[in-house]
């Protein structure tokens, strides 16, 4: 359970990170909302998922999870760069998003 948190404390991190690119510095007031709000449950939900899982594996995983989800989520939507070189980079961050998995109690 406390992976499925996890994952979805990441997924939570993404929304609130391509929402920053919409609330336009924080002055359109929907979007800053809907940020916030991705904040704080992706906050909450990483704080659920440590009282059971390694702290520095979860902290690595949630960053992980919400870098590659807003790297994928910047080519789709806003027309990033989708070289080789970034993509390389983007799957040895799952590499080791999947390898702190592999090695850890939970």
């Amino acid at each position: 359970m406390a992976w499925l948190l996890l994952i979805l404390a990441g997924l939570f991190e993404v929304g609130w990170a391509i929402g920053l690119k919409y609330t336009d510095g924080f002055t359109r007031f929907w979007p800053t909302i809907w940020t916030v709000l991705s904040m704080a449950i992706s906050l909450g939900l990483l704080g659920l998922a440590v009282k059971s899982l390694p702290l520095g594996t979860a902290y690595s995983v949630w960053v992980g999870v919400g870098a590659v989800g807003t790297v994928l989520l910047g080519i789709v939507l806003f027309g990033e760069s989708a070289s080789a070189a970034r993509l390389l980079s983007v799957g040895l961050i799952v590499a080791g998003i999947v390898g702190l998995k592999l090695a850890s109690p939970s």
